[in-house]
């Protein structure tokens, strides 16, 4: 019987550009793993009480993306805010990291599980924005949320994302609204038997490895200046 379940990655990718993960899936010289600096933040994550002692030059060859001065302040500000709130020791003590979890419609890699109550910890690469997350990462931490819901037979409410270059680390409510975000971008997957309309959002397009493949035109910094 095939797996009708869906990859996490592809969820985020349909959330932030279904035609991109039409060409990701269909595509069969598309390398899916992450590349080594996405594995060099995230491993920023477990280290969270050495970077706050660690001097500025030792800071500074770290991937951060703020100056070792305004990181530190940061990270410092959102361990106070979560100690404040009870949830700092349960994030940096959870009580599974790495495991798969296999839903009822989506299956992926949770990079933290925590305990009483069961929530996950989805661990980005990237930079928040200035409020909330990225609509992909949303449906990225509703599928997680659905996943160990399903596997553990009781009701998530609330996943975690964590911005480790940022010292950034946000909740995530199992909103109606975001919960029809993640059928959206699930019914976009299953429903990618041709390349969807192309994003109306051409910024999306700037560093998308598949650009010249979907037909779309991006405006280079050449052409912005008029040369």
């Amino acid at each position: 019987m095939t797996d009708t379940r869906v990859s996490f990655s592809d969820l985020r990718t349909a959330a932030y550009c279904a035609r991109k993960c039409y060409y990701e899936r269909t595509r069969d010289d598309v390398n899916r793993e992450p590349p080594p600096e996405v594995e060099r933040v995230r491993d920023l994550e477990p280290r969270y009480e050495a970077l706050l002692e660690a001097p500025p030059d030792d800071l500074a060859a770290e991937p951060i993306a703020r100056s070792p001065t305004q990181y530190r302040d940061r990270l410092a500000a959102t361990r106070r805010r979560l100690e404040d709130a009870g949830q700092w020791d349960r994030l940096r003590n959870p009580r599974d990291r790495e495991v798969l979890a296999t839903g009822r419609d989506c299956r992926g890699i949770v990079h933290k599980v925590l305990a009483d109550p069961l929530e996950p910890v989805v661990v980005s690469p990237g930079e928040p924005p200035d409020n909330g997350v990225w609509r992909s990462q949303s449906v990225h931490a509703v599928a997680a949320a659905k996943a160990l819901a399903w596997e553990h037979q009781e009701p998530v409410e609330r996943a975690w994302l964590e911005y480790p270059a940022a010292g950034v680390i946000r909740s995530v409510r199992m909103t109606t609204r975001r919960k029809a975000q993640y059928r959206s971008a699930l019914r976009a997957v299953r429903e990618l038997d041709g390349p969807p309309s192309r994003t109306n959002n051409r910024s999306k397009c700037e560093s998308c490895e598949f650009a010249a493949e979907c037909g779309v035109k991006t405006r280079t910094v050449r052409s912005l200046l008029g040369l």
